[in-house]
């Protein structure tokens, strides 16, 4: 029996016909875990239900959060397009997701005005339950970390759980609402604070009214 060769890294999750013997520019130069998960058929990965989405974030182990193998393929290439017709993914989310003029000022204090508030699907998920919706809470004024911690100031985050209670919770429940912010080193947009929501099962009226209809763009692609 003559033996198969294995397949490429940038192989793995492609059809046949379109395997490339050459890497694409957007998966090379990958850190470590991105060319793992990259590595891995989708089949083999292993979806987050909301259980363990809640633990990851109780244990502050949000570098746990991946996606699922082709997800990532696609949003690598797609972020190295944006970054080739916009010069940056900050300038994409300002100009096309958010809307908002440079440079990013707040009209009050923290979540005391609606137009310093946006909140929009995460256009790229992480690998988990499909019932659980995952938005992005972008604000123009600043979120502040601890610079000894990597963390939210006590200060920072109580304004957020205020926020999430009165926004989320109140609505889906507390045992179906999550939040957390990303660490530094795991931001992708850096320049425009924002953090992160997951809802366990919502009612889709209420996501299309906090999204004000609002569509991921791994959607429409």
């Amino acid at each position: 029996m003559g033996s198969t060769t294995p397949l490429l890294y940038w192989q793995i999750n492609i059809p046949p016909s379109l395997r490339e013997s050459t890497c694409p520019p957007f998966l090379l130069n990958l850190s470590a875990k991105d060319c793992s998960i990259i590595s891995t058929p989708d089949e083999l990965y292993q979806v987050l239900s909301w259980t363990q989405v809640q633990q990851i974030i109780k244990d502050n182990r949000l570098d746990a959060f991946q996606r699922l193998p082709s997800n990532l393929r696609r949003y690598l290439g797609y972020i190295y397009s944006i970054k080739k017709s916009h010069g940056s993914v900050m300038n994409f989310v300002l100009q096309e997701r958010l809307k908002w003029k440079e440079p990013v000022e707040a009209a009050g204090k923290p979540f005391e005005k609606e137009e310093d508030v946006k909140v929009l699907w995460n256009d790229w998920p992480y690998g988990i339950d499909e019932r659980i919706v995952h938005l992005v809470v972008w604000t123009k004024f600043e979120l502040e970390d601890d610079l000894t911690t990597n963390d939210l100031t006590d200060e920072a985050r109580g304004s957020i759980e205020k926020y999430v209670e009165e926004r989320f919770r109140r609505r889906c429940g507390d045992e179906n609402v999550v939040w957390f912010k990303n660490w530094r080193t795991l931001k992708s947009v850096h320049a425009v604070e924002h953090f992160h929501v997951m809802l366990f099962d919502p009612d889709p009226d209420f996501v299309k009214e906090v999204t004000n209809g609002d569509v991921p763009l791994s959607r429409k692609l």
